[in-house]
């Protein structure tokens, strides 16, 4: 779960309101932007920004504070408050805040809700519902929308939207706890709920994730020392008792499905498309497609080829191989990826990442770091592992969780193909290391080996290959072997 520290402008000010007040707003800080970069230092990897001056007049009043603040950063922002036209999200997302969070517009002007969905990603929009008295408010809190609450969750629905912040207004502020039913209604129906209002604790943030929140929005707890942010990260953010995830790889070359041992002694396993949408139907939880010549050819992906799987399946799909700029995520995203895992580009220019997440946010961002045993140490390798660096891979680690990265993919060229085991030493030194989820990779021989990575590293997935194309193992049985040993997972 997401822990999100708050920062609310008013009057070029950070402030918190209570219950919505603007009348009487609590100053903590002269300048947001100072506050912000305390709290990326802190370790937030997301901020919440509202322009409550915005929100009053109805267009967007801080608009350069807040940009000011996204100049000033490695980690993205969710943005709200006098959002009411599609020049104002394009406008926003324009100059790189990651996520657009409607209210009034929604409420108020739905055919201008669906045309921006049309027009901009939906992971890029998020809805707030605002519940005051049992009603939504709306032009910032000040009025109560007629409208039916459970008509409008199902509308949301079905215009496929995936994010929403919910506030119950009377909890606002207050250090109160938040409303926990208001908040499992939500969660319920499917949305990914980001919950606001009266967090005041540890335990709060605990009660949310164990709910299943997406996030949880923190304020005056934070300005007032109620919630420390690093211990917050700590306990609550990442490490999470979420499912742990199976991922299939696929190895591509020349278009076909293939795999070695330590990247050599490559043999053809099969059709790619024909592949994806066998384990897609039997219970992966998400796919990896690597294309592991493009960096080596110096070639873009096979963008048709991505596009055919995307349509074949219903899961999370992620793309790696040969990407190297900015157009080139945008056009994967586009063919239907849901993520990309990048490598070699992160290792030759970091600076690329830090952009990267800056355009497309955290959760679309995977980097992989192919690592070999030097010693002491671990190397990284680039160029499917044919090249190698002097680069520490957990210092590599630790670098890409400071720009902002969503995962970490971490191979191990000792272990790839070999059916041998994951390497526990590789994957606990980083996971010891980082708070953001780590996909474990290269070695699984059996289902024991699966149950023995998550139970005696932090990891939160688990990559296969060989083990999946050989048919030694069964993803379903896979599965109900490792829940019958108490591992929360998906079946």
């Amino acid at each position: 779960m997401l822990v999100i520290p708050a920062i609310d402008i008013m009057d070029g000010k950070c402030v918190r309101l209570i219950k919505g007040d603007f009348n009487n707003p609590i100053v903590y800080r002269n300048n947001p932007v100072e506050v912000a970069k305390d709290f990326e230092k802190k370790g937030a990897k997301l901020l919440h920004i509202v322009d409550l001056d915005g929100a009053k007049a109805g267009y967007p009043v801080n608009l350069k504070k807040i940009l000011a603040i996204s100049r000033s950063l490695n980690i993205p922002l969710q943005v709200g408050g006098g959002i009411r036209s599609k020049e104002d999200v394009r406008l926003y997302l324009k100059n790189g805040i990651e996520r657009i969070i409607l209210s009034t517009i929604a409420i108020e002007n739905p055919k201008l809700l669906c045309d921006i969905l049309k027009e901009f990603e939906n992971s890029k929009i998020l809805v707030s519902i605002d519940i005051k008295e049992g009603k939504i408010a709306t032009q910032g809190w000040r009025k109560k929308s007629k409208k039916n609450i459970s008509d409008f969750v199902r509308f949301l629905k079905k215009l496929g939207v995936s994010f929403l912040v919910v506030t119950d207004i009377s909890k606002d502020g207050l250090l109160g706890g938040p409303n926990l039913n208001l908040a499992k209604k939500f969660i319920n129906e499917g949305f990914k709920t980001i919950v606001a209002g009266g967090i005041s604790s540890l335990r709060d943030l605990e009660m949310l994730k164990k709910q299943g929140a997406f996030g949880a929005i923190v304020g005056r707890a934070i300005y007032e020392g109620k919630i420390d942010l690093k211990e917050a990260q700590k306990k609550i953010a990442f490490k999470s008792n979420l499912a742990k995830r199976i991922i299939v790889c696929l190895d591509v070359k020349n278009g076909r499905v293939v795999k070695g041992i330590k990247f050599k002694k490559l043999r053809d396993i099969g059709d790619p498309i024909e592949l994806a949408r066998r384990y897609s139907n039997m219970g992966a939880d998400e796919l990896l497609f690597l294309d592991i010549t493009a960096t080596i050819e110096n070639r873009k992906p096979f963008y048709n080829l991505i596009s055919k799987i995307a349509k074949e399946i219903n899961i999370p799909f992620t793309v790696g191989g040969g990407i190297l700029t900015i157009e080139d995520i945008r056009n994967l995203l586009k063919a239907g990826a849901d993520k990309v895992s990048i490598g070699t580009g992160a290792v030759r220019n970091p600076n690329f990442i830090k952009k990267a997440v800056k355009y497309f946010g955290s959760q679309c961002i995977v980097v992989s770091i192919d690592a070999k045993k030097e010693k002491e140490s671990w190397k990284i390798y680039i160029k499917s592992g044919t090249e190698k660096t002097e680069i520490d891979a957990i210092e590599f680690s630790k670098q890409m969780e400071a720009f902002g990265v969503g995962e970490l993919l971490v191979n191990s060229l000792d272990r790839d193909g070999t059916q041998r085991g994951f390497d526990l030493k590789l994957l606990k030194a980083i996971t010891d290391k980082v708070n953001i989820p780590v996909i474990a990779s290269s070695g699984a021989g059996k289902k024991e080996d699966f149950l023995e990575v998550f139970q005696k590293t932090q990891v939160d997935a688990v990559l296969g290959a060989s083990i999946f194309h050989s048919k030694k193992v069964d993803i379903r049985e896979l599965k109900k072997f490792l829940s019958a040993k108490n591992l929360p997972i998906h079946l």
